[in-house]
């Protein structure tokens, strides 16, 4: 199983990033997958799920509104569209998804928003 994010980068306070996480080694649109993040001196926090196929997706309540989650199975990659960025939604942001009773991870990516 591989996740391999991409896209983070410095934005302005209001602005946009898309961020995206590519996978491998795993039956892709069975799977839900999460976008999680973690602020400096934070835990990780869940940001947003999709299901499999992809009509079923939840967010936090920190982005509702803001952030949308989405997939292209064909692509076996997850985005999340991030708009209305704040300050506060600085952090290193990573796909998850879990199998086999184990969670995996990305490496991350960092996504700074600041003027």
């Amino acid at each position: 199983v591989q996740l391999v994010e991409s896209g983070g980068g410095l934005v302005q306070p209001g602005g946009s990033l898309t961020l995206s996480c590519a996978a491998s080694g795993f039956s892709f649109s069975r799977v839900l997958m999460r976008w999680y993040r973690q602020a400096p001196g934070k835990g990780h926090e869940l940001v947003a799920d999709i299901s499999g196929e992809g009509s079923i997706r939840n967010y936090a309540d920190s982005v509702k509104g803001r952030f949308t989650i989405s997939r292209d199975n064909a692509k076996n990659t997850v985005y999340l569209q991030m708009d209305s960025l704040k300050p506060d939604d600085t952090a290193v942001y990573y796909c998850n998804t879990y199998l086999m009773s184990m969670q995996f991870w990305g490496q991350g990516t960092q996504v700074i928003v600041s003027s």
